[in-house]
């Protein structure tokens, strides 16, 4: 089909326009405006529920979400309990020798780790964080996390997605799906990674929403920090912005006639967003911008932690420049003890020296990122979440491992509206079971919605002939964490 170059201005604006009216794509009109144009963020007419977003006024703007693969023990980390060094090499009450993967001993595994208390709220800490735990009266702990799943894809996908089951939206993606980007030429959701965790892609998906709302995954072992960005050889920006025009009519119109393909929408919005990434991102993740002095803070040049300190770095520099929501995945060279192909976090054979080593990876990087994000004045409206898929159990796998536990882990946050120094809901004496003011990651996730200004049961997308969310059929919002 032949379409005269004159007539192309006005054929895009009619494209847009009526893609917007008819796509039925919901919320996801808001992403798609802003990303295939500069008209208004998004048109009331077709889209009532844009009106009402947010539902209320947000204390969080974006959120980072440093994710320990593998599953930090609550019980060597952030949880102390006397009890259970006292009780070393003793039968564990109530044990439940089946409760993770493999089968445990049911015996008492007391942490290898010296404990001392901090700050002014007292907060008991493992000596595996001498960074971070500089920062706990900035920090809400949730000690009574629970899960249903007990290995790592699947519990993965519940706390990422809010059900352990493919194809499921993830958080990043229903956020952007909701409030749509803060800078058109960034994607407003960004994974970083170093091998993919288990679960892979599905962790992040954008599962049945349209697939403008999939996250930018960053491979942190890559020379190109992100593919395809870069023009082609000899061509300029001219004869490439006039590429992508013909490019993007003849897409539009190819679309328009089929109104029950949603992932039509997402194709065209990636070739503009591609386009103005080439210039937006290779400033926005070049590093070599900072100074000597972050630099040393965030320990880029440390061989024990360098990979997430640039991670954690990048990510500063995305949310400064409108990126809503980062999840760092620690990624599998950074600790393990020569089990289960080394992934971090994962301390099967032995506790102490898997943990070592992923606190050495780990901790001064995301004390940096504390520290430099409230030197900007980003902390109070960006909310830092660190945690695993689930934690561990209290009693030994082997002699000095620790197997998987959804029973009861420890999740804390910083900044973006919550309390500093707060410590809500409890595990047994042994750190072993969530016992007191439980949180299932509906509730988790209802909190974070409600921290963005949304009200997690009105941010739905229907699917199948019925209306999903996020928090599935469950969720309560947290009141008690939030300042």
């Amino acid at each position: 089909m032949q379409i005269p170059l004159s007539h192309l201005d006005e054929l895009l604006l009619l494209a847009r326009r009526r893609f917007l009216r008819e796509s039925g794509l919901g919320f996801g009109s808001l992403a798609l405006a802003a990303l295939l144009g500069r008209e208004t963020l998004a048109d009331t007419s077709t889209n009532p529920a844009a009106i009402s977003l947010p539902h209320h006024a947000p204390k969080a703007k974006r959120v980072i979400w440093l994710f320990m693969t593998g599953a930090p023990s609550q019980v060597d980390t952030w949880d102390y309990k006397p009890e259970l060094q006292a009780r070393h090499g003793q039968p564990l009450p109530d044990a439940d020798k089946k409760i993770g993967f493999f089968e445990t001993t049911g015996t008492c595994l007391a942490s290898p780790f010296k404990w001392a208390q901090y700050g002014q709220s007292g907060t008991w800490a493992s000596d595996l964080f001498p960074h971070l735990s500089q920062h706990v009266d900035s920090m809400t702990f949730i000690h009574s996390c629970h899960m249903k799943a007990n290995n790592h894809a699947p519990a993965s996908m519940e706390l990422m997605c809010g059900l352990n089951r493919p194809g499921m939206p993830s958080m990043g993606a229903w956020l952007d799906y909701g409030l749509g980007t803060m800078n058109e030429n960034l994607p407003s959701f960004v994974v970083m990674h170093e091998k993919k965790p288990r679960g892979d892609d599905q962790i992040w998906s954008a599962g049945f929403l349209p697939k403008s709302h999939q996250a930018l995954a960053i491979d942190a072992r890559r020379k190109e920090t992100i593919d395809n960005l870069v023009r082609r050889s000899g061509q300029t920006a001219d004869a490439q912005r006039a590429e992508l025009d013909l490019l993007h009519a003849l897409n539009t119109e190819h679309a328009l006639s089929r109104p029950t393909q949603p992932d039509l929408p997402a194709r065209l919005a990636s070739f503009e967003l591609a386009y103005r990434m080439q210039s937006a991102a290779p400033e926005a993740t070049n590093l070599s911008q900072e100074s000597n002095i972050i630099h040393e803070l965030y320990g880029t040049q440390d061989a024990k932690c360098q990979v997430f300190a640039r991670q954690c770095l990048t990510a500063r520099r995305l949310l400064e420049r409108g990126v809503r929501f980062i999840q760092i995945f620690a990624g599998r060279g950074a600790g393990g003890d020569g089990s289960v192909d080394d992934v971090p976090w994962d301390g099967h054979n032995n506790i102490e020296t898997n943990h070592r080593e992923c606190g050495l990876a780990t901790d001064r990087p995301a004390a940096a990122l504390l520290s430099d994000l409230k030197s900007r004045g980003m902390l109070d409206d960006t909310l830092v979440i660190w945690g695993g898929e689930f934690g561990r159990t209290s009693d030994s796998q082997g002699s000095v491992g620790r197997d998987h536990n959804p029973s009861g882990f420890t999740i804390w946050m910083a900044g973006g509206g919550v309390k500093g120094g707060y410590h809500y809901g409890a595990t047994d004496p042994f750190g072993y079971k969530a016992v007191e003011k439980k949180v299932h990651v509906n509730d988790l996730h209802a909190t974070l919605l409600h921290l963005l200004g949304i009200d997690h049961e009105s941010l739905t997308y229907r699917h199948n002939g019925r209306n999903f969310r996020l928090t599935d059929v469950g969720g309560s919002v947290i009141h008690d964490i939030i300042a």
